[in-house]
Formats: C-alpha cells, sequence, structure tokens
C-alpha cells in the first residue's frame, strides 16, 4: 500500500467513524415559519418552555399550572380533553394521586386504537423536567396539530395519553390501563422519554410476543433517521424495565415502541434538565420519528401486530432499518464459517497463508484485549480514587464524561498500534485470521445466548471478503478495502459512546474492547500500515491531553454544578434533631451543618428513605430541636374477624408534607389497603425494608387497612418528608452557591420527622 493510500484511508476511517455518528440523527435550523402540516421544533420548544418553568411533581404547586397549560393546548386544537383521577399504587409500592389527561381523534371505524403516550409530572423534588418529559408531551402536541392541520379523518381511533405520576411508579400508566374503558380497545402504544438533555433517539421495542410484525411495520412507516437494534431490544427484555410502556406490556398485554433520548446524562432528574440545556436536535430527532409513525399507523391494520417471531434488526446509514427472521442466525453463521475455512484451506494451497505466521497472529490480538480489557475494567475505580467529587454524581456519568470515553477510546487505539506493531512482521493476510475466528466467535456465542446481538456476523461477511482479497492480492486495492470496514464502523462505532453514556462511565471498559475488535476488523487497512508504532504515540499523545482536559474540567462551575444534599432528621420518638447528607465530598456549603469534626458516633438507620442508587447517609451531625408539627396517627380499627386480626391506622399530616414513608418489623402481611388500593405482594412479605410510600398532595390523610395474623406484633416507623428546607421559616438556611445543584435520586432539601410505633 502506497503512502498516499495510507494517509487517504486513514481520513476516510476518520470521515466514516465521524459520519457514523453524525448521520444517526437530523440538524436543527429555525424552523417556526414551516409549513402548517410539518412538525416544527421550534413550535414544540415553546411547549418545553412553558412546561419546565418550575418542579411539577406529583403534590408540587406548580403540579396543576403544568397540567392546566397541555389541557388548554389540546382544547386549542379542537379536542376534547378529559381528566382521569385517582389513587394508585404502581411499581415499587408507591402511592399517589394521579391526573392523566385524555383526549381521541375519532377514527372512522372501531379497530383498535392508537395510543400516543409521554408523562407530563416531573421528577421531585428539583428537576424541571425539559426532557423528562417535556420533550415528549411537546412531540405530541406538535405533532397532533401538524396531523390535524391536515383535515384528514384517521381509518383508527388516536388516544392521547400524557400521564400523570410516571417518576413515582407509573402511577398513571397503572390507572389508565387498570381504569379507563378506552385501554380495552388501544393496538399500539408510541412512547416518547427521556434519559438525559440531548443526543439521538433510540427506538425499544415492548412486546411479549415476537417483533417481527412490528419492525415491517415501522421500517414501512419509513422515519428519517431511525436508531435501533436487536442487541438493544434483548437486553432490554432481561432487564427490569420501567418505562410508562411497561405496565401497557405487563398488564394488558399492549405492546409498542419506546423512543427515548440518553445522552447528556448528567442532567437527568436535575434543576438541569431546563429548556436551555435540551438539544434542539434531539427534539427535532424525536418529531422526525412521530410524524411519519403517526400517519401510518393512524391508518394501518393494528390488530395484526402480534405474532411469535422475532426478527434481527439495526439500523446504518443511507439503508435506515435492516432486518432479518431470527431464522437466519444459523445459517448465516454456518455460512461464514464454511467461507472462513474454505478461505483458510485455499489459502495454505496458494501458499498465501503460513500456519505458524497465523498462530502467532493469535498473541497481539489477545494482549491487546487483555490490555484494553484491563484498563476499561479498572478506570472507573481509579478515577474515582483520583477525583472524589465524582462519587456525589450517582448515576455515574460525570461532565467531562464525554472527554473520557474520548481519552479511553485513544488510549485503546494507542495499546493497539503499538502491539501489532510488535509483530509487523506477520503477513497482513495471516493477521486477519484471529480477528475473524474472535468475530465469529463473538456471533456464535450471540447466537447461542444473545440472539438479538447476532446482527455481529454482519461485518464478519465483509471481512471475510477483505481476507479473500488480501489472501489472493499482494497490492490490494486499498480503497476497496476501506469499502468493506463500512459495515463494522457504521454499525458499531456508535456503540462505543453508547454504552458508557446509557450504563454510565463504570462500562468505559465497553469502550476500550469495542475499540479493540473494530480496530481488527480494519486489519486488513491497518496490516498494511508500516508506521503503526507512530500512530501509537500520536494516540497515546492526544490521549494523555485528553487526560488532561478532563483533569481541567474536573471541578464544578455553574454550568456543570455539584450535586448536594442536605437534611433536617427530627426524631420524634426521643426528641432529638440531626443534619444529614448523602454527599460524599463535602462542599462549604454543607460543611456548615455537617463535617468530619461535626459527625456524630449515632448515626441515622441505613433504612431511612431508600433511593435509587442505594444511597446512605454519608454524615449525620447534631442538630438544634425545632417545633415542627408531627403527624397524627390514629389507631382507627383493631379487630379480629375470621380469626385474622383486621388493623386499620390513619396518618394525618399537621403540615404541608410532600411524602410519606413506612418500614414495618419483619412480619407477613395478609393484605394491605392504602386510601383504597391494594398494595402489590411484595409489600407484604416478611422483611423490614419499605412497605410503602405515599407521595402526598394537599395534605391528604393515609388510611392503611391492614390484614395479619392474631398477636402478631406489628412495628410500624413512619418517616415524614417535606421538601421545604430552604424555605421553612424555622430555619435560615443560605442559598446554594450557583456551583451547586440539589442532588437528584434521594430525598433532599428536606425536613423529615421519624416515629416509631408498636400496635
Amino acid at each position: 500500500m502506497s503512502r498516499i493510500a495510507r494517509i487517504l484511508t486513514l481520513i476516510l476511517l476518520l470521515l466514516a467513524t465521524y459520519f457514523s455518528f453524525v448521520s444517526i440523527m437530523p440538524t436543527y435550523s429555525a424552523d417556526e415559519t414551516n409549513e402548517l402540516t410539518n412538525f416544527s421544533t421550534d413550535r414544540a420548544l415553546k411547549h418545553v418552555a412553558e412546561i419546565s418553568t418550575e418542579p411539577h411533581a406529583i403534590g408540587f404547586k406548580a403540579h396543576a399550572d403544568v397540567k392546566n397549560y397541555i389541557v388548554a393546548e389540546l382544547q386549542k386544537l379542537g379536542l376534547e380533553t378529559t381528566i382521569q383521577e385517582g389513587y394508585t399504587a404502581g411499581n415499587w409500592g408507591t402511592l399517589s394521586y394521579a391526573s392523566n389527561i385524555l383526549a381521541k381523534i375519532k377514527g372512522k371505524t372501531n379497530n383498535k386504537a392508537l395510543l400516543l403516550l409521554s408523562h407530563y409530572d416531573s421528577n421531585p423534588h428539583s428537576s424541571l423536567g425539559a426532557s423528562d418529559a417535556g420533550s415528549g408531551v411537546a412531540t405530541i402536541l406538535e405533532s397532533v396539530r401538524a396531523y390535524l392541520q391536515k383535515g384528514k379523518t384517521p381509518e383508527n381511533d388516536i388516544i392521547i395519553l400524557l400521564s400523570d405520576g410516571e417518576e413515582l411508579g407509573l402511577n398513571g400508566a397503572k390507572l389508565f390501563v387498570n381504569k379507563h374503558p378506552w385501554a380495552k380497545n388501544i393496538g399500539l402504544v408510541l412512547n416518547f422519554e427521556a434519559r438525559g438533555s440531548g443526543g439521538p433517539s433510540y427506538m425499544l421495542i415492548e412486546t411479549n410476543q415476537g417483533n417481527s410484525r412490528l419492525i415491517e411495520e415501522f421500517t414501512a412507516a419509513n422515519p428519517e433517521y431511525p436508531v435501533a437494534n436487536s442487541l438493544a431490544y434483548s437486553i432490554y427484555k432481561m432487564l427490569p424495565n420501567d418505562t410508562d410502556l411497561t405496565v401497557f406490556r405487563e398488564d394488558a398485554d399492549i405492546q409498542g415502541f419506546n423512543f427515548a433520548f440518553i445522552d447528556d446524562h448528567f442532567d437527568y432528574h436535575t434543576e438541569k434538565d431546563n429548556y436551555e440545556r435540551l438539544d434542539k436536535k434531539t427534539l427535532a430527532h424525536q418529531g422526525s420519528y412521530l410524524m411519519p409513525l403517526l400517519h401510518h399507523f393512524a391508518d394501518a391494520d393494528l390488530s395484526t401486530l402480534k405474532n411469535n417471531e422475532d426478527a434481527i434488526y439495526f439500523t446504518v446509514p443511507v439503508f435506515k432499518t435492516v432486518s432479518y427472521p431470527f431464522s437466519w442466525i444459523w445459517p448465516m453463521l454456518a455460512f461464514a464459517v464454511l467461507l472462513f475455512i474454505i478461505l483458510i484451506i485455499k489459502g495454505f494451497k496458494n501458499k498465501s497463508l503460513d500456519a505458524k505466521e497465523i498462530a502467532t497472529g493469535f498473541a497481539p490480538l489477545l494482549i491487546s484485549l487483555l490490555l484494553t480489557g484491563v484498563l476499561g475494567y479498572f478506570s472507573w475505580t481509579a478515577l474515582h480514587t483520583i477525583y472524589p467529587q465524582y462519587k456525589d454524581i450517582l448515576h455515574g456519568f460525570t461532565y467531562n464524561g464525554y472527554t473520557y470515553i474520548a481519552t479511553f477510546t485513544l488510549f485503546a487505539l494507542a495499546i493497539c498500534f503499538y502491539v501489532y506493531h510488535k509483530f509487523k512482521k506477520i503477513e497482513t493476510a495471516n493477521l486477519i485470521v484471529a480477528p475473524i475466528f474472535i468475530w465469529l466467535l463473538i456471533s456464535g456465542l450471540a447466537a447461542w445466548y444473545l440472539k438479538g446481538a447476532s446482527y455481529t456476523i454482519v461485518p464478519v461477511f465483509a471481512l471475510l471478503v477483505s481476507f479473500m482479497i488480501v489472501s489472493n492480492q499482494k497490492k490490494p486495492n486499498a480503497y476497496l478495502l476501506f469499502f468493506l470496514t463500512l459495515p463494522a464502523i457504521t454499525i458499531f462505532a456508535p456503540f462505543v459512546k453508547m454504552f458508557p453514556v446509557g450504563l454510565g462511565l463504570k462500562m468505559l471498559v465497553a469502550t476500550t474492547v469495542l475499540t479493540t475488535l473494530l480496530f481488527v476488523a480494519i486489519l486488513p487497512i491497518f496490516g498494511f500500515y508500516k508506521h503503526k508504532n507512530r500512530l501509537a504515540l500520536l494516540c497515546f499523545i492526544l490521549s494523555l491531553g485528553g487526560f488532561a482536559m478532563a483533569h481541567f474540567n474536573s471541578g464544578f462551575t455553574k454550568d456543570n454544578a455539584k450535586p448536594s444534599s442536605l437534611l433536617y432528621v427530627l426524631d420524634a420518638d426521643n426528641n432529638t434533631a440531626k443534619w444529614a447528607t448523602y454527599d460524599s465530598y463535602l462542599t462549604k456549603w454543607t460543611a456548615q451543618y455537617v463535617d468530619d469534626s461535626k459527625t456524630t458516633a449515632n448515626k441515622i438507620a441505613n433504612t431511612t428513605i431508600s433511593s435509587k442508587y442505594n444511597s446512605n447517609f454519608n454524615y449525620v451531625a447534631n442538630a438544634t430541636v425545632k417545633d415542627i408539627a408531627v403527624p397524627k396517627i390514629e389507631k382507627i380499627l383493631d379487630t379480629i374477624i375470621k380469626n385474622k386480626r383486621h388493623l386499620k391506622i390513619c396518618v394525618t399530616p399537621q403540615r404541608n408534607v410532600n411524602r410519606l414513608d413506612i418500614y414495618k418489623n419483619n412480619v407477613a402481611l395478609e393484605q394491605a389497603i392504602v386510601n383504597g388500593v391494594t398494595l402489590p405482594d411484595y409489600s407484604l412479605l416478611s422483611t423490614t425494608s419499605k412497605f410503602m410510600t405515599h407521595y402526598i398532595s394537599n395534605t391528604n390523610y393515609t388510611e392503611i387497612n391492614l390484614v395479619l395474623e392474631p398477636n402478631t406484633p406489628l412495628e410500624l416507623t413512619f418517616y415524614e418528608a417535606s421538601n421545604d428546607l430552604l424555605t421553612n421559616d424555622n430555619f435560615s438556611i443560605p442559598a446554594r452557591p450557583e456551583n451547586e445543584i440539589p442532588m437528584p435520586f434521594v430525598l433532599n432539601d428536606a425536613i423529615l420527622i421519624t416515629k416509631t410505633v408498636k400496635f
């Protein structure tokens, strides 16, 4: 390969990698003057701005304001709206009074209906909910407006459900699916969600059956920028999923599509989830899904979408959605193995392959995988040690997280280039055998254990063609070899970023290992590079620059603020009080109340207020007892009926509160009904874990009806919390510095009262 060819192919590889990222979502340009029948990102953004001015979780002041705004916007479109209200206990034993917003576009027939779904509540207590899920609400409002502008009557009813209480346990979805008569006629759900504030929107399927009909119809709808793959689908089916759409699948066997973006994960559930941080290209991407899908499924036969056949699917630029049935998996793998064997035999016959060099060629592959695997595996532990402040970013994706992804990718490439430089005497044809073998092994394992990932065989065929060319030509066409690397790059390069963004920087090992696998898939080109050591040095220097850049951005600023937490905990049993924080790395603001010198030996129980990431208080200090009204706890009924103890307890707040968590001692309950809602079975188990949580609106009471064995000693511990610590007249807490934000996923800025009662 000539020097010019080496330079040009390297440039082309960089451009192809860049293209694989930027081509998967639309660009943004001002479009408010677009045709009224088209989706306008700018018009949708106006809804986001209105929805995300204040936190609007259930029980918060702005919750009703956001509900009223959405209702008014639907009515402007000429749609009759209704509010479905009621208590419901969603997932995780959480109770709330949800208010779902509903509207319907009447179709020509009584066939199955299409449901457009998102939720309008924000996460307690500081999230503004611009992305999660104001973006979903805005996408639906703008898409429905554009659809109605065409003046066409759909074949199917189109139901709009903007649910409530999603953040508390999918409560609104539970209420609709199990209580509303419209739920019985739904054939398909399109759900719009967010787990960050930018990046591409990924399509994920929720179904109890096979996915092939859904993929067929999704492809037929022809969205312009689809981002989906059956690997994510297979993994998603194995995880404890928690979107509103999950309720439809689990409780009513109603299937559908999720559309969610996950980039800028550091904004998730924080006050930085605001209008300014929402990526406009991302909102445009959501609209690019809903408009074609809305037009397609409004007239499609939704009663034919269920079947038992699964399909492999993935998306690539230009070709969009590519799919084929699961039944092709083993034949494709077998054909690839057969072709590999034939090429090996032919190579030995024409003496283009050497057994010793082939065997030696496994060494650089295994060494590279080992070194990059170790690098990625210990990376997050090392970063935590060097930068302890990262521990307080609970979801594990730091503000400089993208820099770390790029840095460790470059470091992995430096290792690969250097290791393969040490084996430069091996002919390229012999070097390629090991990568083909490892990719075939991965495809075989996928076919056996994770069928949705079996499209790994696609780049293997391209690699086999490259192997055939290289083993038969002394001077192969460099640009043809580049063309054959495109399947691997376009399909798998985005995963280098996706895994650590979606799952946190603890998954940097996926970045480093996948970078290595992509490197060896490109060996038909890299094998001809004479100075791989120079490229190794360049990548290493760039990675050092990346580490330096990440270091200089490891602190916190107004835009990239540190999460911090503070609680005042009043023990009503002992009339004592404490300050508490979940922070691992204290700031001057939290250190006013808790630090190493003030921390008490008597810690608060670790069970106090569970959190998403099982966070416990790290610092606790004594505090002055304040005159705060304790909840009124009354035993209304305690009697024996049919040899079972029936106990009714009523808890009434004596102040404005947001939530009530109740823990019980290690006894089994036969039934638990709270405010008329039966709690799930796991709330009844013999365990000391949390029994239930009530997210309270309008200082409502909590009425608990329990059935248990007679003479069973029941002990309940009540944790009543209000998110008003910074505004309560009993305290004079200074405002947070501008480089701090309330820590998400934990009870925060709260006054917490604990009380234990034996019944």
